[in-house]
This record gives structure tokens, C-alpha cells and sequence, in this order.
């Protein structure tokens, strides 16, 4: 029987949040997390991957994608 590898990385895309803050959903895996500033949402993105996965079986390197979207209005 082989051992089952632990991933080296995860990722998660973070966005703006449309109520105020930020969002964040890992790709591939049922984690989501949200906080009101970058800096919470990268604590609260470390939390819910440390309660996801146990030590063993934890990602060594955890990936933020933040996408931002500017609107901008044209001179017509």
C-alpha cells in the first residue's frame, strides 16, 4: 500500500468582499474564510488551513491570489 502524500501547496483566490472586507476559497479543496483587512484574511486563510488539515498531512506553502477590480469611468 502506497502512503497517501501530503500536498505541498495550497491555494486560495481572494477578492473584495461586495459587503466590505475580503473573501477567500481554497481551488480544489471545501475551505472558505473571510476578514475585514489583507492582514486578517492571511491569518484567518493560515487558521482554516491548520484546522483543515492535520500536521502530518498540512501544506507546507499556502498560496494567496488576491484579484482587485478597478472600475474606471471613460471621458465620453
Amino acid at each position: 500500500m502506497t502512503a497517501v502524500q501530503p500536498p505541498a501547496e495550497i491555494v486560495f483566490i481572494a477578492e473584495q468582499s461586495p459587503e466590505g472586507g475580503f473573501i477567500a476559497r481554497a481551488v480544489g479543496v471545501s475551505i472558505f474564510t473571510e476578514a475585514a483587512t489583507l492582514d486578517a484574511l492571511r491569518a484567518s486563510v493560515r487558521e482554516a488551513v491548520a484546522c483543515h488539515y492535520e500536521i502530518p498531512s498540512r501544506p507546507s506553502v499556502i498560496r494567496l491570489r488576491i484579484i482587485r477590480e478597478e472600475v474606471l469611468i471613460t471621458d465620453d
